[in-house]
């Protein structure tokens, strides 16, 4: 089982694989700019060539970005705080560079890290465990779109869940995708009927315990007011970690 500082080497390794970028550019003050690159091993969410994507842990920001946009990145962020790139004011500043090339800022993302603690949770619920080939039938269904890939993913694919029955339905689900071999991310999706009653975060924590002894490390995503979700990835031990945010087509 990883320790809290073996993560956190873990983390930045794999940030400076997705960023292109050393692990020691986020131990640094001055905001760090490096060319988007398609580096083996990296986490893919889209099929979109990269063009700018910038990360924070909570000190100086990291962007990579395409070459022909380094000049104006490096005066926006000269003088400005790493973390305070993400206020909203300087993203509409970046928004209105980022029309130039049509290219538009797509969602920020809040992540969190485990605590490596198994706590088994009390649960109120018959729980049905889904392997990677049982998932399979569940792709399509648009109450577990934050639990599931869209599709099978062969670059990030849906390794396992656990669902909260009642009788043959599935009242909640909790997933995770193989985003890298080490990490796997953990989305959750509780019907409207069954939310409120703690099966989301029960859901989590069971998945988070079986990621952990299966060895990889579990980590958590979810948006800025999303505070239903944040309660839930605080109430099963995650903490928040780093955030980034990525560019799309306009």
């Amino acid at each position: 089982m990883y320790n809290k500082k073996q993560i956190t080497i873990a983390l930045k390794k794999q940030l400076a694989i997705d960023f292109n970028c050393t692990m020691e550019d986020f131990d640094k003050k001055e905001n760090i700019i490096t060319v988007a690159k398609d580096n083996p091993g990296r986490r893919i969410y889209t099929q979109q060539k990269e063009f700018l994507s910038m990360v924070t842990l909570g000190s100086n920001t990291v962007i990579s970005a395409e070459e022909s946009i380094h000049k104006w990145l490096k005066q926006w962020s000269a003088e400005k705080n790493g973390i305070g790139l993400f206020e909203h004011n300087n993203l509409i500043e970046l928004e209105t560079e980022l029309k130039k090339y049509g290219k538009k800022l797509w969602q920020s993302h809040h992540m969190f890290l485990p605590k490596m603690e198994i706590h088994e949770p009390r649960i109120d619920f018959e729980p049905k465990w889904f392997e990677q080939e049982a998932l399979m039938k569940l792709y399509g269904k648009r109450e577990f779109s934050n639990a599931l890939c869209e599709s099978y993913m062969p670059q990030r694919p849906d390794i396992l869940a656990v669902g909260a029955m009642q009788g043959d339905t599935i009242m909640g689900l909790a997933g995770c995708s193989a985003d890298t071999e080490l990490f796997w991310q953990i989305g959750i999706d509780v019907l409207p009927l069954y939310r409120g009653k703690g099966i989301g975060t029960q859901l989590v924590q069971l998945l988070k315990n079986e990621v952990i002894r299966r060895g990889a490390i579990p980590f958590y995503g979810t948006s800025l007011a999303n505070l239903y979700s944040w309660n839930i990835a605080f109430h099963c031990g995650f903490y928040p970690a780093w955030v980034e945010i990525e560019t799309m087509e306009r």
